[in-house]
């Protein structure tokens, strides 16, 4: 049962993820004239980051399926739709590999049916997640920390225009990216710094959920090691009830050769 909580909660945040990356290619399909250059560069990035997750996920799954086979039968979906951006993979495929791996970025809507079947439905997964509270909560805080990180990156180019902002030292996907990084960890290397009211306010929100997201971890690694300090009192105590149990056995069985030898003896 605890197995199955532990895996609600990791699968609610694949789901996430899974419905993250959806969002995205929807929004690069409808508004293409707003997803460009360095905004696009962010949300590739964070769509290759998040394929490796999916691609560990394919290969964790395939090596705990205990039928591989079965695995297989819905598993391929989850592989097919770790296919990272298509601009990325255009650098390293010739063309006739690029228009097959199109199929790929197709099946990312499958990949929710995916992960909605695994546990039943999303309803399942929720409760699953908030029955493990910790498990749920660390599937939820690192969730948040990535969409943040995005959203950051994402908001303080646009806010942050070159035109009315000609003095910004935030102008690429790499410094936005670092930037969004560092003020969400609340370190603040001053390195890069927002120039407009909007993007201070930006970073207002993201310090403000840096240190509640920073207190989360912080509270959740500590219950993880009671939680183990508590199975291990538990087996602890389980270890000296069998013990006694054993030590009284002994007795039992000392007196019962007792019985038995003083009978033979007056027999005799």
């Amino acid at each position: 049962m605890e197995h199955e909580e532990k895996g609600s909660a990791y699968q609610l945040m694949i789901l996430i993820l899974s419905i993250y990356v959806l969002m995205a290619l929807l929004a690069e399909t409808l508004f293409p004239n707003v997803i460009t250059g360095q905004i696009k560069i962010i949300l590739d990035t964070a769509d290759t980051v998040i394929c490796f997750i999916f691609i560990a996920d394919f290969f964790m799954g395939l090596i705990r399926a205990e039928n591989k086979r079965e695995f297989l039968k819905w598993g391929w979906i989850d592989l097919i739709s770790s296919i990272p951006p298509l601009d990325i993979l255009a650098r390293v495929f010739p063309p006739q590999i690029m228009e097959v791996l199109r199929i790929g970025r197709i099946a990312r809507v499958l990949r929710i049916l995916r992960a909605m079947r695994g546990a039943r439905s999303a309803k399942t997964m929720i409760s699953h997640a908030f029955k493990n509270r910790t498990q749920g909560a660390l599937s939820v805080a690192a969730t948040v920390s990535i969409t943040l990180i995005i959203w950051g990156s994402i908001s303080i180019l646009i806010v942050e225009d070159v035109e009315i902002y000609p003095d910004r030292n935030i102008s690429s996907a790499q410094e936005a990216l670092w930037w969004s990084v560092v003020t969400i960890t609340t370190v603040g290397y001053g390195d890069f710094y927002p120039v407009s009211p909007e993007g201070r306010i930006i970073a207002a929100i993201l310090m403000t959920a840096g240190v509640g997201l920073f207190g989360t971890f912080t509270g959740l690694v500590a219950s993880l090691f009671m939680e183990d300090d508590d199975e291990n009192e538990e087996v602890v105590s389980i270890t000296m009830q069998q013990m006694e149990l054993i030590e009284s056995l002994r007795d039992e069985i000392c007196l019962l050769r007792a019985e038995v030898e003083s009978i033979k003896e007056m027999n005799t």
